[in-house]
């Protein structure tokens, strides 16, 4: 499985990809991949990365999902988890609101960075549904097989896990709602914290109090805190 070798912490993901990475749209999918590599391209997240929102939330430990929609663009920007920046990086219009609505929510600190790994590796799943983008092309690689993958991996967490909170930001994350089983599941959604930038803050994306709702849901609540 290229971008899946020993290196990475799957084994509770491995019943998932044992379904995905032997069907022809995942083989067509990396051969695409492979091509546009010997062609030249520019891939992002690095390929050592696309699996970073597996790799760092375990399938045992996961409690919220939080889905985007393809990685950032920009050089040393994405690094396989939706929203999340690379540390040195400004932080992007979105995540801004986001930290904004975790302060007005929680009253956590506002970050200095844009980096979410501690929030996944405290069980919040933060897969693109597109894991891949070529720079400075937002959406290169939209319909080439990485919607089935990521889709099929929200249906498998919905199948296999209870009690899990999905957080659906915008019209695109909201389409993936028939995927999830609600009644064993806490699905919120909410306008794209993009669509504030636009709105004046007016959009409804800020007071959705996403957080505080997923741990009064949970039994065992996530630390939001970065």
């Amino acid at each position: 499985m290229k971008g899946l070798d020993d290196s990475y912490s799957l084994s509770s993901w491995q019943p998932f990809l044992n379904t995905q990475t032997l069907k022809p749209y995942y083989k067509e999918l990396q051969a695409f991949l492979e091509s546009r590599r010997k062609e030249g391209a520019i891939i992002y997240p690095p390929e050592k990365e696309i699996f970073n929102a597996f790799e760092l939330t375990s399938l045992d430990k996961l409690k919220v999902v939080i889905l985007g929609q393809d990685p950032y663009h920009g050089e040393d920007q994405a690094h396989g988890l939706c929203f999340s920046v690379r540390g040195g990086n400004r932080i992007p219009p979105s995540l801004r609101n986001i930290f904004k609505e975790l302060h007005a929510d929680l009253g956590t600190e506002i970050p200095n960075s844009g980096e979410l790994t501690s929030w996944a590796k405290n069980g919040v799943f933060l897969p693109n549904s597109i894991l891949t983008v070529e720079q400075k092309t937002p959406a290169a690689h939209k319909d080439k097989g990485w919607e089935t993958f990521t889709d099929a991996a929200i249906r498998f967490i919905s199948q296999e896990r209870e009690k899990v909170v999905f957080i659906l930001w915008g019209a695109f994350a909201q389409k993936k709602r028939s995927l999830i089983d609600e009644s064993k599941h806490l699905v919120l959604a909410a306008p794209h914290p993009a669509a504030e930038v636009y709105a004046g803050g007016k959009a409804g994306f800020f007071g959705s109090r996403p957080f505080s709702k997923a741990n009064a849901f949970l039994e065992e609540e996530v630390d939001w805190s970065l």
